[in-house]
């Protein structure tokens, strides 16, 4: 995971062989089936649980993407003066900037019977968790990664969010979570209600699906992937330099820009807060942490079944493009934060230890415990000093800029195409 980026279902695929050893684990009456969006993989596991399929095939997670808007671009750095931090967020889907967005979209399109409970109450939120699962069914939480625990963060990301999470059974004082998770993950009741609360722009959000042993009919189903298809060039295509393709652009320039006042040369100039950048960038962009990468293979992935819903065979060959692009965005991520330096090689594996840690459930608590330890000390130890001098960071910010500049033309050449091809 450390050397490649990839999601640890993947990564431990390739150790075991084809089949990933022994079948998925059943916990509660619900199948570990992993994922990697968090959002899209969700969804496609609480469909497959409560047996709502498409009418040829399951609804998957690449699928899923495709009809929720499919890929999206954003960049921002934030610096708050509060602690002196810099801090890059990525964004790679569409509408990332709204938490709920993509999945009230996609159980739209989907003429999905849901319930959406966003209680403001603790205690309220807390008995409609606890009374939803002990009916059996799935609930889709959105906890703040701090407060949930088992990604071990230190305190001063106490608050920052998190993504959704399935919560799928309840006993005693342990409530059963699935964060796209190949083994049992349990977080005790106090932690969840605690996680959910601390956020006040989702508060105690909760999505609930209704639909039961249901097909979605082919003519809605071709129409939900289609709208998908053209929400994501219509908005990729926009002129936003924050949350649309120009966002790469404008990225690009100020990784090299010596008087924007945004220009990473001046924002780093005493090179404090450095590697917590780069390591952002490299956590952003890979599959191997939390948020799930850049998505551009999964997407592709996605392109590929599109074609098949639609009988539209261009719509595949379209898939091409996107794996090709995704490969330029694991360079990228290469280039901001090199092995070749040995604590940044460890910050990487330790990164790559904790994720996996976590899909393997409970029984990879102490691992990822010790992990996460040795990752923020580390990290904290290179905050004000990065372990690359001024020389390879300028290196490292030009080449950077070139391959954001083509993996901009990239983009935008792809999604010109994929208009073409809807507009048939």
């Amino acid at each position: 995971m450390a050397r490649t980026g990839e999601r640890y279902a993947v990564a431990r695929a390739h150790v075991l062989g084809a089949s990933g050893g022994a079948g998925p684990v059943v916990d509660a009456g619900w199948t570990l089936r992993g994922g990697t969006d968090p959002d899209t993989a969700a969804l496609a596991n609480v469909l497959e649980h409560r047996g709502v399929t498409g009418p040829d095939w399951p609804l998957t997670e690449p699928l899923l993407l495709v009809v929720g808007g499919g890929l999206g671009a954003g960049y921002i750095l934030w610096e708050f003066a509060h602690d002196d931090s810099r801090v890059v967020t990525l964004g790679f889907t569409h509408s990332w900037q709204y938490f709920d967005r993509r999945l009230a979209t996609t159980v739209d399109r989907l003429g999905l019977d849901v319930a959406w409970s966003r209680t403001g109450g603790s205690g309220a939120a807390a008995r409609a968790l606890a009374s939803t699962l002990a009916a059996g069914d799935p609930a889709i939480v959105w906890p703040d990664r701090y407060h949930v625990g088992y990604w071990n963060l230190p305190e001063h990301l106490d608050g920052h969010g998190g993504h959704p999470v399935v919560a799928y059974a309840g006993g005693g004082d342990q409530v059963h979570v699935d964060d796209r998770t190949l083994g049992p993950l349990t977080v005790p009741v106090a932690a969840v209600d605690r996680a959910r609360a601390r956020v006040g722009s989702y508060k105690n959000t909760m999505l609930v699906v209704r639909s039961s042993d249901e097909v979605v009919p082919a003519d809605r189903l071709r129409a939900a992937v289609r709208d998908g298809l053209q929400a994501m060039v219509d908005h990729l295509a926009g002129s936003s330099t924050s949350f649309a393709l120009p966002a790469w652009r404008k990225w690009s320039r100020l990784l090299v820009d010596q008087r924007a006042a945004k220009g990473w040369p001046t924002v780093f100039a005493d090179r404090r807060g450095m590697l917590r950048a780069l390591a952002g960038v490299w956590e952003g962009v890979e599959p191997a942490g939390m948020d799930g990468g850049h998505l551009r293979g999964l997407f592709a992935d996605g392109l590929t079944q599109a074609a098949a819903v639609l009988e539209e065979p261009a719509l595949a060959a379209e898939a091409q493009r996107w794996q090709e692009i995704g490969q330029r965005w694991h360079l990228l991520a290469e280039t901001a934060l090199p092995d070749d330096v040995p604590a940044i090689a460890e910050i990487r594996e330790l990164t790559a230890t904790v994720t996996g840690a976590v899909a393997e459930g409970d029984a990879g608590a102490a691992e990822r415990t010790a992990a996460a330890e040795q990752l923020w000390r580390l990290r904290a130890e290179h905050a004000d000093a990065s372990p690359l001098d001024e020389e390879r960071l300028a290196s490292i910010r030009t080449a950077m800029s070139a391959q954001l500049a083509a993996i901009h033309e990239a983009e935008t050449s792809a999604v010109a195409s994929l208009r073409a091809v809807l507009s048939r």
